[in-house]
């Protein structure tokens, strides 16, 4: 292993043997060998990768991808199959809610037994328990059986006790989706003290704002395998169309009825060409999923009396139109946008939904022209708006029809020495 690697996984392979019944794992193991009732299912099919020390990795992919037992081999508590795992660093891991803690200890009595076997000292134990217990801020629960616990105590508990003994690498398998909002911003806040520090974290999520905002690295598992692996923006691009598109994540990205395989047959119908391209605010690097049944063909932004400009003013009032066109008819729409950092940080979403605004159906090759207005209340920098049309499903929430990811760029300029994104107006004054 290098100087600089904490992990290194290569040619790591993982299968699990699946029985029809449990008398067919009798039959098999007194049959000695001569017969088999198993089937072999490859959980990991030769993953390999390296991870330096301070590095973020955000693992992402389908349920069923992988990602569970990748981090369940790299904590020693599953066995590889095949392959090899080097891990050079105390791993303190938390993974799905209910691992590693007897319900019938206390708070208390849990995160001394986890310490000790990690190898930690009673004198460091001790030295380091009062941190522990503010962080977890559960009160008098400390002292209570675990079993006692809501899942949303559990979870501080147990994230307290993972960071508070200094991991050289920390393994977080969606744990914090259970936890309140408060204290999830709670760790992520405490996330950037552990990089500061070099501090290896690894975790999984479904939450791909969360991959984009704090990961150096990410890699897409599908199947077992790796399919995608670098910059956390171009992953995330993988998975959408993983996820979306039913695609294999290829880097180019045919057109919307290229991938749903639909043809329009009437002759008589003019189908719009994508006029998007055409806008100065275009942004080459768009992202675009959906099953295709309508295709948002055109926008068109007015802010300050100006057409389709290049660059906004803090404070500007915006009137965004967006032009659809339905192959095939369709109810239950949902339009809206959404607008973001450059690092992926979501700074606004809004859409017809959730606003409460009444939409009509579509016939098929009708077309339609959304309008959104709103004031740019964004401080100067440089931000990324998407669209997207969308369908209330049973099945699927927000169902994507057609989906453009930083479709626009947006530069807001302007003299405000404000921090953040957010421009509130702030008036201060001294009352004394």
């Amino acid at each position: 292993m290098s100087s600089d690697s904490l992990i290194e996984v290569s040619g790591l392979t993982k299968s699990f043997r699946i029985y029809p019944t449990p008398v067919s794992r009798v039959r098999e193991y007194l049959s000695g060998g001569r017969k088999t009732y198993h089937t072999e299912v490859k959980a990991l099919n030769a993953v390999s990768f390296k991870l330096s020390r301070g590095e973020t990795l955000g693992l992402v992919g389908p349920n069923g991808s992988g990602k569970s037992t990748l981090l369940e081999i790299l904590c020693g508590t599953t066995r590889p199959s095949g392959g090899q795992v080097r891990v050079n660093g105390r791993v303190s891991a938390l993974l799905e809610l209910g691992a590693g803690f007897n319900p019938e200890f206390t708070g208390r009595e849990n995160i001394i037994v986890n310490a000790i076997i990690q190898g930690i000292s009673l004198d460091a134990i001790e030295k380091r328990f009062d941190a522990i217990a503010e962080f977890a801020d559960i009160g008098e629960f400390i002292d209570h059986p675990v079993k006692t616990y809501s899942s949303g105590m559990y979870v501080r508990l147990a994230f307290a006790a993972a960071v508070g003994m200094d991991p050289d690498i920390l393994v977080i398998d969606e744990a914090l989706a259970v936890g309140d909002i408060r204290f999830q911003r709670k760790c992520y806040r405490y996330f950037n003290q552990l990089q500061s520090k070099g501090t290896t974290i690894i975790f999984v999520t479904h939450a791909v704002e969360l991959v984009r905002s704090h990961c150096d690295r990410a890699i897409l598992l599908n199947q077992g395998n790796i399919e995608s692996s670098g910059d956390p923006k171009a992953v995330i691009h993988d998975y959408l169309e993983l996820m979306f598109s039913g695609t294999n994540g290829a880097t180019e990205q045919p057109s919307i009825r290229e991938l749903t395989g639909r043809e329009i047959q009437s002759e008589s119908i003019q189908i719009p060409r994508d006029n998007c391209k055409s806008r100065r605010t275009y942004n080459n690097d768009e992202f675009r999923w959906g099953n295709g049944s309508a295709e948002i063909f055109d926008f068109l932004i007015k802010s300050g009396g100006v057409e389709d400009p290049l660059t906004f003013n803090t404070g500007d009032e915006v009137d965004l139109r967006m032009m659809v066109q339905f192959n095939e008819a369709l109810s239950s729409l949902i339009y809206g946008l959404t607008i973001r950092t450059v690092d992926g940080v979501m700074v606004f979403g809004g859409n017809t939904r959730d606003a409460e605004v009444l939409v009509k159906d579509r016939t098929q090759f009708e077309t339609a022209d959304i309008s959104f207005r709103f004031i740019l209340n964004l401080l100067p920098g440089e931000y990324f708006l998407s669209l997207g049309v969308a369908q209330d499903s049973e099945v699927v929430d927000n169902l994507a029809i057609d989906r453009r990811y930083d479709l626009i760029h947006l530069t807001v300029i302007g003299s405000s020495s404000d921090l953040g994104f957010a421009s509130l107006e702030m008036k201060i004054t001294d009352q004394i």
